[in-house]
């Protein structure tokens, strides 16, 4: 698994530290380890890229930095906080107000047009003090998408469904995880 990091204009203190970890899983009674004495260090505005051969173990390591699973061995932090510690609901309160990811596939709401589909985050997890709605449409603007957010996901063309789809980081979140987001963009509006 190759570990790339590149400076960005921030820094400051770590966001996120896995030492020694280990992850497996059980299949039909035959036990896969996915992850064997990982260790990696990332501060605040950093960028890291991780990137291996398919079933090497990067989604695992994704899903414990999105506090969505946890080392069967070893240590993993989360702005300092040690996952294997914590609560299920302290979990499901730092992942929903200071982690956000972006998906590969699109994950929108049929049935939601453009604009609530960005809002859905903030139902759950909003900030106080912030107008989700003006702050949702100012990131749309960003994104040169404004003049589509009353329509529905089936009445957006692939890149504009794309674009709606890394919007929904509306809760400025501290980590922001993705998936090949820029996939289906021209470099421009990739970047």
């Amino acid at each position: 698994m190759n570990i790339i990091k590149n400076s960005l204009p921030e820094g400051g203190f770590s966001i996120v530290e896995v030492s020694n970890v280990r992850k497996s899983y059980v299949l039909r009674s035959l036990e896969i380890s996915v992850l064997s004495d990982i260790n990696l260090k990332t501060e605040r505005g950093k960028l890291l890229a991780i990137m291996s051969p398919p079933g090497s173990g990067k989604s695992t390591l994704v899903n414990l930095i999105d506090c969505l699973d946890r080392p069967a061995e070893g240590q993993a932090l989360v702005r300092k906080r040690d996952l294997n510690r914590m609560p299920n609901q302290e979990l499901t309160r730092l992942r929903g107000l200071e982690i956000d990811f972006v998906f590969q596939s699109f994950n929108l709401v049929p049935r939601l047009t453009a604009l609530e589909n960005v809002l859905l985050p903030t139902f759950a997890n909003s900030r106080i003090n912030i107008d989700s709605t003006k702050h949702a449409t100012e990131l749309l603007k960003v994104m040169g998408i404004h003049n589509h957010m009353h329509h529905r996901p089936g009445e957006l063309s692939g890149r504009q469904f794309q674009r709606f789809s890394i919007v929904p980081h509306i809760n400025d979140p501290v980590i922001l995880l993705a998936d090949e987001p820029t996939g289906n963009l021209d470099s421009r509006i990739g970047a």
